[in-house]
């Protein structure tokens, strides 16, 4: 976790202006962000529940999928509710300490996530090029390995942004340009040389996401191959279909990311609102979209839901009886 100190050269809190430069507009933002919020929230609760209870999902692409709802939880909890609050209420005022917790889980869970993708690539492509030898490569002991692993080189990666930035100076300046604390956003606070938090931000990004997105891809292009040497018409198509669905997961995560990540080093001619908008939708879209995908079109999840409904349905007509 962060390690929090607060001494004079620290300011008490900071100010989150949310999204300049659309004022006008902050309401209607704030509602289609709540509906995404909860439906995200709704979703990710619910998958992590079917798979709790049904003893049939307790296989490895749905013991990952439970750890990326888990992870979408957190990742979209740690920033909506004080968006909400700043779109709203005008709560434009975030504590020093907070603002240090929220950078964490941030980029923390961030990293947990692509990690979870990555690792649920590694499980299709066992699934689809070595389906018999899947059962035994991929056991529950691997499964909560990976996880386990997935989750510390987050919180060990991410925990140095919060240590190194606690013990610098700020300047008199408490204004973040944006609705929540971002580890580049705080960095632009500071009166010193910031250029190795910078380096280190910057070998946590292309270590992460760069080794996270080469596994991925090989995974899928091997995956790929192996489907368009299937001789059945069918089953090329459906494994097609599913890839997709994938595929765009992903690229909802990474694409605003990237976009996200090089805007605050490079992108200094990008509008500000478009910088923004995007940080945004880098934090809410892939946890409201990853119980869609991967729930409503998987058709274990599907029944198992359906299965849940009717029992439910027939106890109440029991009762009435």
């Amino acid at each position: 976790m962060c390690t929090l100190r607060n001494t004079s050269s620290h300011p008490v809190s900071f100010i989150l202006l949310g999204i300049p430069d659309l004022e006008n507009s902050q309401f209607g933002i704030a509602f289609l962000f709540c509906v995404m919020y909860v439906v995200a929230v709704v979703g990710n609760i619910t998958i992590l529940h079917i798979i709790r209870m049904d003893s049939t999902l307790h296989e490895p692409m749905y013991l990952f999928l439970a750890m990326l709802a888990a992870s979408d939880l957190v990742l979209s909890s740690s920033t909506q509710p004080k968006m909400l609050a700043i779109l709203w209420f005008h709560a434009h005022e975030i504590g020093y300490h907070a603002c240090l917790i929220q950078v964490f889980f941030i980029h923390a869970f961030a990293s947990v996530e692509s990690g979870v993708l990555m690792a649920m690539a590694l499980d299709r492509y066992v699934a689809i090029c070595f389906p018999l030898r899947h059962p035994s490569i991929l056991t529950t002991s691997v499964v909560v390995k990976v996880g386990t692993v997935v989750l510390g080189r987050g919180l060990l990666l991410v925990s140095p942004f919060c240590f190194m930035i606690s013990r610098m100076p700020f300047c008199t300046n408490r204004v973040i340009p944006q609705s929540y604390c971002e580890h580049m956003a705080v960095l632009k606070l500071l009166c010193v040389d910031t250029r190795v938090n910078r380096g280190y931000g910057l070998f946590v990004a292309f270590s992460v996401v760069g080794f996270d997105i080469l596994v991925i891809s090989v995974s899928y292009v091997m995956i790929l191959r192996a489907v368009l040497q299937l001789p059945s018409g069918e089953a090329r198509f459906k494994t097609f279909g599913t890839c997709a669905s994938h595929i765009c997961v992903i690229l909802a995560l990474y694409i605003p990311a990237l976009f996200t990540f090089l805007t605050h080093r490079f992108g200094h001619q990008v509008p500000r609102v478009v910088h923004i908008m995007f940080a945004n939708v880098y934090l809410l879209v892939p946890p409201m979209l990853n119980p869609i995908i991967y729930g409503v079109r998987t058709k274990q999840i599907r029944d198992s839901v359906m299965r849940g409904y009717c029992l439910q349905g027939t106890q109440k007509l029991v009762t009435v009886s």
